[in-house]
């Protein structure tokens, strides 16, 4: 722990011969004898780092009681900090910056942006809530008719709530990339389809996924153009979103899928993404998105007889995997792999035939990994 201290100069005495002590004291009462208070080092007093921090208003990290407004936070007013939004009716709430857990009560017919949260998004006793959120646990509690936009690492959690339908995260700002980093989130790890129910009722459905084609301004409109929100320049189209548009837990339009893994390099977020654009240009869907580490043991189990030329990427680094599903798709990404990426380390399933086995294998150990 650092600490600092600086001398004044001394006192100039009208006396240069006298350079004794002075003694500070201070009195009592106006009659009273002068109490001496010790001797005056004619020192600062030490300042440490906490002395120095900039004071926090708590109201700077709420919203409370607010009725038909369009309200939130830029980029760089959170910066990690705690969140919460309470009592809200019929507002449009814009969070564009990365914090630390979100928690949202007791609001009824809003729209909200929530940017990356490193921990949780906790909603509780809402109603009529169309939300998009990227966060590392999604959770939801006595709630109502919600409809979300989801970017989740862990798998989310609903209880005691009804009427929720998700969706995947579709979204982008310009500061949203660096906000997932701060917040130490992949936009390859996504769970947001893979709902647990905490609560089920027998015969009922509590949740489902939202259709394929719905568009998130459809639900979670731009900010008004006269909001302290109209210079940030949103985009809601999946091509352009920060987060892989997938498929999730909707069943396959083909029985042919395919693994294709990227080994930690320079670029391996970017070969990604490229990947992806490329495919998807070409018909093919995107299942599923993992980006995780892995152990010498690992590798052997889920590569199996690729596993000897594979070990000794993987301490480089996690690996990005992709499952891309459609008639063809392994021939066309083999094709792909040594077109594009001949530079570069990847795992491409060999053959149709065994190409779902390497998809299983991967996902099965990345879900237990992630504790899912």
């Amino acid at each position: 722990m650092g600490c600092f201290f600086s001398k004044k100069s001394k006192r100039k005495s009208s006396d240069k011969e006298d350079r004794t002590p002075t003694t500070t004291t201070v009195e009592t009462t106006a009659t009273s004898n002068a109490v001496p208070l010790g001797n005056n080092t004619d020192e600062a007093p030490k300042q440490y780092s906490w002395d120095k921090r900039e004071k926090v208003d708590p109201k700077d990290y709420m919203l409370t009681g607010l009725k038909d407004v369009t309200v939130g936070r830029l980029s760089g007013k959170l910066n990690g900090q705690q969140f919460v939004i309470q009592e809200c009716e019929n507002c449009n709430i814009f969070v564009f910056d990365h914090s630390a857990t979100i928690t949202i009560d007791d609001c009824v017919n809003c729209r909200i942006v929530l940017g990356p949260v490193k921990g949780s998004v906790f909603f509780r006793d809402c109603k009529d809530i169309k939300c998009v959120v990227a966060c590392q646990q999604f959770r939801t509690r006595d709630c109502k008719k919600m409809e979300v936009f989801l970017c989740c690492a862990t798998q989310p959690i609903i209880e005691s709530s009804t009427g929720m339908k998700f969706g995947c995260f579709q979204y982008f700002y310009p500061e949203l990339g660096f906000h997932f980093k701060d917040a130490g989130l992949s936009i390859f790890n996504n769970n947001w389809s893979n709902i647990h129910d905490f609560t089920p009722v027998s015969g009922e459905n509590n949740w489902s996924l939202l259709p394929e084609a719905a568009a998130v301004l459809d639900f979670v409109p731009a900010p008004d153009p006269e909001s302290e929100f109209k210079s940030v320049r949103i985009s809601a189209d999946p091509a352009r979103s920060i987060v892989p548009l997938t498929k999730g837990g909707r069943r396959k339009d083909s029985e042919e899928s395919c693994l294709f893994v990227f080994f930690a390099g320079e670029y391996t977020t970017a070969n990604a993404r490229r990947l992806i654009d490329e495919v998807t240009a070409k018909g093919f869907v995107l299942i599923q998105t993992k980006e995780v580490s892995m152990r010498p043991e690992d590798v052997k189990r889920v590569f199996q007889n690729s596993a000897e030329d594979l070990v000794e990427w993987i301490t480089k680094g996690p690996v990005i995997a992709l499952e891309l599903n459609g008639d063809g798709v392994v021939d066309a990404c083999k094709n792909m792999a040594s077109e594009m990426f001949s530079g570069t380390m990847v795992f491409v399933s060999d053959n149709k035939n065994t190409s779902s086995r390497d998809v299983d294998s991967f996902f099965n150990f990345a879900d237990m990994q992630m504790g899912l």
